[in-house]
């Protein structure tokens, strides 16, 4: 297979998965260990993704935001991983806020059991919401289609009406040092206005977002959990370097 052909099936491989290990690209492209390395060296220098610890993950445009349907099927084991993980922080009878994202709607599940009291902006969530039985308290305000979220003052208002003893969020952009980042300021808003109201907030988060940083800050990492796969293991002791940013991992 020529350079070139190389090239265009990674970039296609991690545009589906977001990110993807070394181990992954070798056996589909059945090529070494070092010319998959040179590989990923030209592409990211050509800033068309990013080397991380094992493998390589996907760069975004700081102001583009992938739609929940494109989202949706991306590291989708590390999401349920995730969610199981971030399940174990819930109470029974805790008031929680579910932000809109495919990450936060494989948590639902896991409330069946624990007499939550939910508000979210997010639609995804309310059908499966409604299937348990989980009561439920949705923002008003616009309707985001790309997200499937509810956004804008009118959300952020009816939002500031209420406390939780924990939210749960998702999230374009970890930065040890830049922050929590979303593409959509609106968003970044309704999210700085969540942690604000909440007694314990957490981020979920597969590890192609770290290092990452878009267009509007939500947040220090310091100001959150942070629920993340191990998969970058580099990126995530950076984190760890700064003695306030709280990381736990599946």
């Amino acid at each position: 297979m020529l350079t070139t052909e190389r090239h265009d099936v990674i970039l296609t491989l991690i545009k589906k998965k977001g990110i993807i290990k070394m181990q992954e690209l070798v056996d589909h492209l059945q090529a070494s260990e070092s010319t998959i390395r040179r590989d990923l060296v030209q592409l990211e220098e050509l800033k068309l993704l990013k080397r991380v610890h094992g493998g390589a993950a996907l760069l975004q445009r700081k102001g583009m935001e992938p739609t929940t349907l494109e989202k949706q099927n991306k590291a989708l084991s590390e999401k349920k991983l995730l969610a199981e993980l971030g399940s174990t922080f819930i109470e029974n009878d805790d008031c929680i806020y579910l932000d809109a994202g495919t990450t936060i709607s494989e948590l639902i599940p896991y409330l069946k059991d624990k007499n939550v009291t939910v508000l979210t902006n997010g639609l995804m969530h309310i059908q499966k919401l409604m299937e348990l039985e989980i009561k439920t308290v949705i923002v008003g305000g616009t309707i985001k289609a790309s997200t499937n979220a509810v956004v804008g003052s009118t959300a952020v208002d009816f939002l500031s009406d209420y406390r939780f003893d924990k939210c749960f969020l998702g999230i374009n952009g970890i930065h040890p040092e830049l922050g929590l980042t979303t593409p959509d300021p609106e968003e970044a808003l309704l999210k700085k206005t969540a942690i604000r109201l909440s007694n314990q907030s957490y981020v979920l988060s597969d590890s192609s977002k770290l290092n990452e940083v878009t267009f509007a800050k939500v947040a220090d990492v310091s100001e959150v959990i942070l629920l993340t796969d191990n998969n970058n293991e580099a990126a995530v002791e950076q984190l760890l370097k700064n003695p306030k940013i709280k990381v736990v991992t599946i």
